[in-house]
């Protein structure tokens, strides 16, 4: 993408980035899930057993086909020997580590400051991060 009325491309676009894509949510829990149960030596039929589930549905969350619920998440934890929370920290930091170089951001008319919203005098304010559009 080129310029296009006050549209210019910040480095960082397709041909930057690194080959493997980052991964989804569901992905990264299953690769957790499965590094957790074979650092414990657990099979598939035990730690499912232990979670109140079926194999072949721990298998499939493994391999990033299913998106467990909360409560799923919570009872795979436990039959894990960890809690939701350190899980999910741990997700976060695998997806921290295989993050891939941002996408193209798109400066809209030339002006990169991003400052502070102007908000209404009745808005609460909050602490949220700046943002900058991204094309994919």
């Amino acid at each position: 993408m080129g310029e296009h009325n006050g549209l210019r491309v910040i480095p960082g676009g397709r041909d930057e980035r690194r080959a493997r894509p980052e991964p989804l949510w569901r992905e990264a829990l299953g690769e957790r899930l499965r590094a957790l149960r074979l650092e414990q030596r657990g099979t598939l039929v035990d730690t499912a057993g232990r979670a109140g589930i079926s194999p072949q549905y721990l298998s499939e969350v493994e391999r990033g086909r299913k998106e467990p619920s909360s409560e799923m998440i919570a009872a795979l934890a436990g039959a894990l020997g960890t809690s939701v929370g350190e899980l999910v920290a741990e997700v976060a930091e695998s997806m921290r580590r295989h993050a891939a170089v941002p996408a193209r951001a798109v400066v809209l008319g030339g002006d990169r400051r991003i400052g502070a919203p102007v908000r209404p005098a009745n808005v609460p304010t909050m602490s949220v991060p700046n943002a900058v559009l991204l094309a994919a």
